[in-house]
């Protein structure tokens, strides 16, 4: 019976036979594990005749899930990922949910999953966050086409407020972006929802507009090569190239030897705050090469962290 539940909990309908199949039982006892599904309170859906099948009843509320043991694995190791911070916000949820997951698993899952902990790191996210209240306003206004206003920063940090009908949420290169119509420019858009901020859904609902591509990711990997990066910038680092490559993990950008102790360091960035900021972190010696108003900015930030540690001890 617990094998039938695990079936029927995929989503899918089965008809008889199929089940009878897959469990290796006959119809007759199919039809009374059925019965004492329902009697335990769960919605198994029949309809009888040709084509007739079995299927549990979406969105009720259910006891317990059943899952196979790939998939309770995958699920406590996805929930590892998350709670590693991959996401702003939801490290502490992710984390609470994997102590109850692991608390139901059976022991041989549980070591499984605790092994695999053991066995991995994750090294901290290197781009720009997004919270996941954020996600789950924009994913809900474009799900119930609904219009959608919030503020926006662009690459030059000019803000404005936009006021969209938004189409789909879509990750490209670690990054989140937003593809919309603006409703004030006449035309599809999209928007690092890095840069987004006091989301408001505004009343009623639109009607969908046709997109001009295949989907929304091609759309706007697209978009995305039209716009190239605000800077290039180019910096020289006093280690072997293996050195620096090892600290880099998930890096974009360049690395060509210079000699057997220095090695070149090229990328495009839309900002220098990240940039300046990752390179500080890997702990290692380097020369900005260029641009000059990359290194003017280093400047002034190191002035900063300078004065904030004075007279400490």
């Amino acid at each position: 019976m617990l094998s039938l539940l695990s079936l029927l909990q995929g989503g899918r309908s089965w008809t008889g036979i199929e089940l009878a199949e897959r469990l290796s039982t006959s119809p007759r006892t199919l039809r009374r594990d059925i019965d004492r599904l329902r009697e335990l309170g769960y919605p198994v859906e029949t309809t009888r005749g040709p084509g007739g099948h079995y299927r549990l009843v979406a969105g009720s509320a259910m006891p317990p899930l059943l899952l196979e043991d790939d998939e309770a694995v995958a699920i406590a190791l996805g929930l590892r990922v998350a709670s590693d911070g991959v996401m702003a916000d939801v490290a502490d949820t992710a984390s609470s949910a994997l102590r109850k997951v692991e608390q139901v698993l059976p022991k041989r899952l549980r070591q499984r999953v605790r092994a695999m902990h053991a066995a991995t790191e994750t090294t901290p996210a290197r781009w720009p966050q997004v919270s996941a209240r954020l996600l789950d306003i924009v994913g809900e206004a474009s799900h119930r086409s609904q219009r959608l206003d919030f503020d926006y920063r662009d690459r030059g940090d000019a803000r404005t407020r936009r006021r969209v009908e938004p189409y789909r949420q879509v990750l490209v290169n670690r990054r989140w972006y937003l593809l919309a119509w603006d409703l004030d420019r006449g035309d599809w858009r999209i928007f690092r929802m890095d840069r987004m901020s006091d989301p408001q859904v505004g009343p009623g609902r639109f009607e969908a507009r046709e997109l001009p591509a295949e989907s929304a990711a091609s759309f706007v990997e697209n978009a995305l090569k039209r716009y190239p990066p605000m800077h290039h910038i180019v910096v020289d680092f006093h280690a072997p190239l293996e050195r620096v490559a090892s600290l880099q993990n998930d890096r974009d950008g360049t690395l060509t030897r210079i000699d057997d102790e220095h090695c070149r360091y090229s990328v495009d960035a839309d900002s220098f705050e990240w940039m300046a900021i990752m390179l500080g972190v890997l702990g290692l010696e380097y020369r900005i090469v260029g641009p000059e108003e990359f290194v003017e900015y280093s400047r002034k930030l190191a002035e900063r962290i300078r004065e904030s540690t004075e007279g400490k001890g």
